[in-house]
């Protein structure tokens, strides 16, 4: 297959290799369920069936194509153990896979990777390094050590055993969903992606497929935009497990034949569906997982009354970062407001202005008293309170009661 920049690169991939796979995981992996959402199909308009690799072991797809590839090692390649780089993810997989296969692992993860990820690495048994500020840079420091050691490289996405070992997250979906309409699936380096849409369009070639990348990291979007392998610049989103600036030139090569069209979506739209889903669906999603789900809610793919699957590709995420999305979600949906009024310094004011608040069923989550700022002028003070509120209706008409009582108030 020749691209149109007149590079050619086999595709030895097939859907038979895919079923193999299927086999040989067997009794290793979840078989994750397909989880119909009310919810969400109300809310985008379309039948919306997640596929939860979420709850995948080690808590992402990544253990499917690692899994394979190490069960296909020689037996001088175990010897001589394995290296591999990523951001988290297929870094937890080939901890697992080796551990349980009795074959050393050594994984290079950047520096700014997930605490979590980090840790669940080295308690699956692989000796970690921290090299590198993204992905990219930790490739290379992997590479380094793969020529000083030996030991077999285990690609995160451009090796066929593991784009095989991924499609079978494919396979599964058409056996659980048979009504199947369109495939939704986020992308990096494109493994997962190239893996399912092989596995789907070689079985029912009449459904969708869909890829959705980080607006942020946009190389395979790129790529297929430009019908030719693409670099983007350094990564920069929330979804560090598709955080790629080098996509797969393998993977680019499928999902160019079989993908019918990719879109990227921005961190506050993944974080919206990363918010929603942990309270809708109660279920913990990454931002690379969550990135389907943004696409469907914010209208870059349209399926009305469609049966669409949205891979829900992993559930690592680091719980500070939850934290976070959490209160920014309740900041932006009005069920929590920041409020700065200027009070006369007197006896009372302040006691009053808590009153108002309090007769508006509002609940006064922390409260900060500043008399002695030098920008705050003499006889005067600054309340600085953050509330805990209904929506921003509520938040509209507590501002209306604290100004018409002769406060002067406004929304930080």
């Amino acid at each position: 297959m020749a691209n149109k920049c007149g590079e050619m690169y086999p595709v030895p991939l097939t859907l038979a290799g895919i079923e193999d796979a299927a086999e040989v995981l067997k009794g290793v992996i979840h078989r994750t369920p397909v989880d119909y959402s009310s919810t969400f199909s109300e809310l985008i308009g379309s039948k919306v069936f997640f596929k939860t690799e979420n709850l995948q072991k080690t808590g992402s797809f990544k253990i499917r194509g690692a899994y394979y590839k190490i069960t296909r090692l020689t037996g001088e390649q175990r010897e001589r153990g394995v290296v591999t780089a990523s951001a988290g993810n297929h870094a937890q997989g080939v901890a697992y896979a080796a551990t349980r296969a009795g074959i050393g692992a050594t994984v290079v993860m950047p520096v700014t990777a997930p605490i979590a990820k980090v840790e669940a690495t080295r308690e699956y048994g692989a000796i970690v390094v921290l090299a590198g500020r993204g992905y990219d840079e930790a490739f290379a420091k992997a590479q380094e050590l793969q020529i000083k050691t030996g030991a077999t490289f285990i690609h995160g996405f451009d090796d066929p055993e593991i784009i095989t070992g991924q499609g079978t997250v494919g396979l599964e979906l058409l056996e659980q969903l048979p009504q199947l309409e369109a495939v939704v699936v986020p992308v990096g380096g494109g493994g997962l992606l190239a893996g399912t849409a092989l596995a789907v369009k070689t079985r029912r070639p009449e459904v969708k497929v869909f890829g959705v990348q980080s607006a942020g990291a946009p190389a395979m979007y790129m790529s297929c935009r430009q019908h030719c392998w693409q670099e983007s610049g350094p990564a920069c989103t929330l979804a560090d497990g598709i955080a790629v600036c080098r996509p797969g030139r393998l993977t680019f090569e499928l999902i160019s034949r079989y993908v019918d069209e990719m879109v990227t979506v921005d961190d506050e739209e993944i974080a919206r569906a990363i918010t929603m889903l942990l309270e809708r669906s109660k279920m913990v999603v990454e931002g690379a997982g969550a990135a389907g789900l943004a696409a469907l809610m914010q209208g870059q793919i349209s399926l009305p009354g469609s049966n669409v699957a949205v891979v829900l590709s992993g559930g690592n995420i680091d719980i500070n970062t939850v934290s976070i999305l959490i209160e920014r979600g309740l900041l932006r949906s009005g069920r929590r407001v920041y409020l700065q009024a200027l009070l006369d310094d007197q006896p009372g004011v302040l006691q009053h202005m808590l009153e108002t608040i309090a007769s508006m069923q509002s609940n006064i989550i922390s409260i900060s008293h500043n008399r002695v700022d030098p920008q705050v002028p003499l006889k005067k003070a600054r309340v600085e309170l953050l509330l805990e509120t209904r929506n921003r209706e509520h938040v509209r008409c507590i501002v209306k009661e604290l100004v018409k009582k002769g406060y002067e108030v406004w929304k930080n």
